[in-house]
Parts: structure tokens; sequence; C-alpha cells
């Protein structure tokens, strides 16, 4: 025991780094800091956050939603004294976010081709930004009128009757197409849409 504590005495006075007896000094324990596991290291924050912060870097924008991505479908609201209403509701079927922001394109179509389509926008709702997680729903009002006008036929449809509409949905090119089955739009196929809102 003795001998022990003797060469414990001779290793510390020759200033080693480490002692026989396994005890570190201060000088060892700074150097050994940075690989330290310690949640208080200051190397730890660097490797243990790499994840987040390239997640944060590199976090894909959201895009706008697209025909791809969009279901949609026109359902009725109300109706009354020649005047008909519904929404134009789209559905984010995608397994990513996307943006929508702004007012859809709407041609009416039939077997044989386009059906006379006079698209008005109406400022209430207006245009707003929104992101529509996957499964979420957006609406556009619709409103036209069934009383025919002007040298359209009193007796009979006032307008080919559409079976479908293309739907182009704000600042893309592609068209969704979605049933129409609510009759013919009279006064040469006016529609008053207004722009998307969350729904």
């Amino acid at each position: 025991m003795t001998r022990r504590l003797i060469a414990c005495g001779l290793v510390l006075t020759a200033f080693a780094a480490v002692t026989a007896c396994g005890t570190r000094t201060p000088d060892n324990a700074s150097q050994t800091l940075p690989t330290s596991t310690s949640p208080s290291s200051s190397s730890a924050p660097a490797s243990s956050t790499a994840p987040a912060g390239n997640s944060g870097a590199a976090a894909p924008a959201v895009k706008r939603c697209d025909s791809a991505a969009l279901k949609g479908e026109v359902a009725p609201t109300d109706a009354g004294a020649g005047n008909r209403y519904g929404k134009f509701v789209v559905t984010n079927s995608g397994t990513m976010p996307c943006t929508l922001n702004g007012y859809s394109g709407f041609q009416l179509e039939n077997a044989s081709g386009a059906v006379p389509t006079k698209l008005e926008r109406k400022a209430d709702p207006g245009p707003a930004a929104m992101t529509l997680a996957p499964g979420g729903k957006a609406s556009a009002n619709l409103h036209w009128g069934v009383v025919p006008s002007g040298n359209e036929p009193v007796e009979g449809p006032c307008q080919p009757e559409p079976s479908k509409a293309a739907a182009i949905p704000p600042d893309e090119t592609a068209a969704l197409t979605v049933p129409w089955t609510l009759g013919p739009v009279c006064s040469g196929g006016r529609i008053e849409i207004s722009a998307f809102y969350a729904s």
C-alpha cells in the first residue's frame, strides 16, 4: 500500500497528464470537453442540431395547388326567383400541402364541346392566400340565372345543357374536370364566381 502511494506521488511530481491513480488533471479535463457527450458541451449542439438545421435550410417550398393535386365538385346551395347559387369546392387530394390564392377559371362543357360561358369575378370574398393540407378544402361561390334573356328561347333550354365544367386553378394552365348536373345557365352562360376561401 505504501509503495502505491509513493508511486502516485512520483508520477504527480513528474507532471504527467494522467496520474497512475486514474484522476484527470485540470488541463486534461479541458481538452476532453469538446468530445464530451454532455448536453452542455459546446460541440454537442453542432452535431445534435445538424438535422434540425438542415431541415430549416432545406425545407421544401410549398407549391401551388394544381389540377393534379385537386379534386373538384359543384354543389348547389340555394335557389329562388330564377336565381341559382352553388359552390365550387376543391379538395387537396395529394400527400403534401399546397397553396391557393385567387379565382378559378370555369368553362361549361358538354359532349359536343364548350357551352357558352361568361365568367364574372365577384369581389366578395376576394383573393386571400391559404395553404391546403392534404384533405383540406376551399370553396368559390357561384351564382347564375335560369330565366332566358335577350334572344334566348323561352320554351326549352335557354342554352345548351352542360354536363361538366373545365376548371383551372389560380395561376395554373391545366384544367380539372368537374361534373355539372345543375341544368342550363341562361344569359349567355353568365356565372358569377368569387375567389377561393377556406371551407
